[in-house]
């Protein structure tokens, strides 16, 4: 300990003060240094002998006009101590500051806690992240951690807080047990079930497929039970669960009142299908050549669905079939097939009487309806069928009705179109379709393969094959025209295992010439109920001898939500012996965090119409959308693939992002395997930077 001999300074502290760790002075009232140990020594770099007896100021000028200053003066004015933390700029490092006055002056602390400060301060913006990224998620959502506290929650969480007062229970709050809170209400073998899941959710190994658990659970309501989904899935190896709980109680009931559910779409409550055939029997033997059906088919609904969220497209639905009951003339009916399509059956009314009423329907989705608090303009495509004399069957009626809203969607959509003879053949073209699928059409598939490249090198990583069929009389068909035909019909399974074989005996072909290409393929959600699919990859890897690292399997969100349990065990699988996964269209669909987590995907595809949004989003300074998805991703583990780069722009935006790589008519479009190899070389040759060379306009 270091002490001055200057006049009228207080006694030396103890000499214990001598060994703590901390940094330790004393300063007279004038703050003159009039003690302090070697720690402090250390601090400064400065021998205690050209300290002692000068005031702080002198000796440490950049503590002048600080928190620092004012804290130390506070503590001498008043003679209460002060605890603070202070960063000092000059060498951007944290300190905690404990002064404590006395007669003579003050006893000063000093602790370096920079590393501390800085690992808090980064867990605190990793929680924000985190809480970030549970906001977008539609159900209540909360993080716990090991010990079952509630880290953190989402607004959609928050958004309860009045429904579980009016239980007369607590709000789950941050820093609460979570168990505790959950089982307000909740039965105690349901509240057994949630705490044995959790805990076992927690005890599995960190390592292998992602495990998840999930639940459904009563709660009693003033108003009668509600019931709930509860999934949970860990989100890192300390313990940390995600948990969210989507709200079941319409399904629920919907189970209990199947009775009425026979006749009548649970979803509107106007009549169903099996109604419909039957009013429509029913008109046409009281009122043949006099009975008019209107077919609408939404437009663009499966997008809205998608981008807005199925709770905002089922009000729409609700809101349209409203809206089409208040059309109608008494005696009437509306009824929805399915999906986005409603029937009107309209009596005793000719053709230019049902044309009148079908332009009477299209202008009234002039005005937007408006879901959820949000304005969404929809229009329509209507098929018009007038009964001609004779007709007696409902599903004939029906199917021309339906012809003519496929005519009316095809001519540009929004759009009146009224039943003629020839729209048979387009209906007759679609049964052709399945005819010659079902009959072996394999032989005139062709596979087009569209480039992958890593945004940092511009090197070519892989491609994803393009299925065409080249129809003997209607030329090169897209898989619009064919494929919702091949699924209706059972051919898409067949379909995908050929494309399989001939994409890896492909890649494996490339590999053997030192063309080293990722094969991406798709796959659908009808794979995964075949319960075939691991077989059909591994016949395919066999045969052609392909690695199965150099395979990637393509899947949607929305594939991965028809049956997440099939998948999940089909694709750990495959995962385990090597083949990757990735989920393609991301943005188009509606999927929860931890179902999507319980897969083992290692590649994430951002859908073309998420960078479009982003896109405008970013315009508009409402921050950067792609950034966040593409960090959460990494997060994760997972690449990020962004689809769709047309624009020197597109590849600026996604780049700055992080993403991983891109694919899109900017870089290159799908082609053949022949000039997929001829466009491999001219980026060999070229520098192998396939996006400079691509911005230079030398791949066109």
């Amino acid at each position: 300990m270091h002490q001055s001999d200057h006049a009228g300074t207080a006694a030396p502290p103890p000499h214990l003060l001598a060994s703590v760790p901390d940094a330790v002075c004393h300063l007279d009232r004038e703050w003159r240094f009039t003690w302090l140990n070697a720690a402090l020594e250390s601090l400064l770099g400065r021998p205690a002998d050209t300290l002692l007896g000068r005031t702080v100021l002198d000796c440490i000028p950049d503590l002048r006009d600080t928190e620092f200053e004012a804290e130390l003066r506070g503590a001498l004015a008043d003679g209460r101590p002060r605890v603070f933390e202070y960063l000092h700029r000059p060498r951007d490092r944290w300190f905690e500051v404990r002064a404590s006055a006395d007669s003579t002056g003050l006893v000063v602390f000093i602790r370096d806690v920079d590393s501390r400060h800085r690992a808090q301060a980064a867990q605190a913006h990793a929680l924000r992240q985190t809480t970030a990224v549970l906001d977008a998620l539609p159900s209540p959502t909360v993080l716990i951690d090991r010990a079952g506290r509630i880290r953190t929650v989402n607004r959609s969480w928050l958004a309860l807080a009045d429904v579980v007062r009016a239980g007369g229970w607590e709000v789950a709050e941050v820093g609460d047990d979570y168990l505790a809170r959950v089982s307000q209400g909740v039965s105690r073998d349901d509240v057994a079930r949630i705490a044995g899941g959790l805990a076992e959710l927690r005890a599995v190994p960190s390592v292998g497929p992602t495990h998840t658990f999930a639940c459904d659970y009563s709660i009693a309501l003033p108003d009668g039970p509600a019931w709930w989904r509860l999934q949970a899935a860990r989100a890192e190896e300390d313990g940390r669960l995600v948990v969210t709980h989507t709200d079941i109680t319409e399904r629920v009931r919907d189970q209990q009142r199947l009775t009425w559910q026979a006749t009548h779409d649970d979803l509107t409550g106007l009549p169903n299908r099996a109604r419909l055939l039957e009013l429509i029997g029913e008109a046409l033997a009281d009122d043949a050549g006099r009975t008019a059906l209107l077919f609408l088919d939404i437009d663009g609904f499966k997008t809205i669905n998608d981008s807005l969220g199925s709770e905002v497209g089922d009000e729409l639905l609700r809101q349209v079939g409203a809206r089409l009951a208040g059309q109608i003339r008494p005696g009437d009916a509306v009824g929805r097939l399915g999906g986005d399509q409603f029937v009107v059956l309209a009596h005793s009314c000719d053709t230019p009487e049902a044309a009148s009423l079908a332009f009477r329907l299209q202008r009234s989705f002039a005005r937007p309806f408006v879901a959820a608090g949000v304005s969404v303009p929809v229009s329509a495509s209507i098929g018009v069928a007038v009964a001609q004399p004779g007709l007696r069957h409902a599903h004939q009626l029906l199917s021309d009705a339906d012809a003519a809203s496929y005519a009316a969607k095809a001519a540009g959509r929004d759009r009146v179109h009224l039943f003629s003879p020839g729209l048979r053949d387009a209906a007759r073209w679609r049964m052709d379709v399945a005819t010659r699928l079902r009959d072996g059409a394999l032989d005139q598939f062709v596979v087009h393969y569209q480039p992958v490249v890593r945004l940092d090198t511009g090197e070519v990583e892989g491609v994803e094959a393009l299925l065409r069929w080249q129809h003997p009389e209607r030329g090169l068909l897209a898989p619009d025209a064919f494929l919702s035909v091949a699924e209706e019909t059972g051919q898409l399974i067949p379909i995908t295992r050929w494309l399989l074989r001939e994409t890896t005996r492909q890649a494996a072909e490339w590999a053997r010439q030192g063309l080293r290409l990722r094969m991406a393929v798709n796959i659908s959600a009808r794979h995964f109920s075949t319960e075939t699919l691991v077989r059909d990859v591994r016949t395919a890897l066999h045969e052609s001898g392909l690695a199965p690292e150099q395979l990637m399997l393509e899947l949607t969100e929305t594939c991965v939500a028809e049956d997440p349990t099939r998948a999940e065990d089909q694709l750990a699988i495959l995962r385990g012996f090597g083949v990757r996964v990735a989920i393609d269209d991301f943005g188009t669909g509606w999927s929860s965090l931890a179902q999507l987590m319980a897969l083992p995907i290692g590649t994430l595809k951002i859908d073309r119409s998420l960078i479009t949004a982003a896109e405008r989003l970013a315009a508009g300074g409402t921050g950067a959308v792609l950034g966040a998805i593409v960090e959460l991703a990494h997060t994760l583990g997972i690449r990020s693939v962004a689809e769709g780069v047309e624009t020197a722009e597109h590849l600026r935006m996604v780049r700055e992002a992080g993403c991983d790589s891109a694919q899109g008519y900017l870089l290159a479009h799908p082609m053949a395997a022949g000039d997929v190899e001829r466009w491999a070389h001219r980026v060999e040759a070229g520098g192998g930077d396939s996006c400079a060379m691509a911005l230079a306009g030398q791949l066109r």
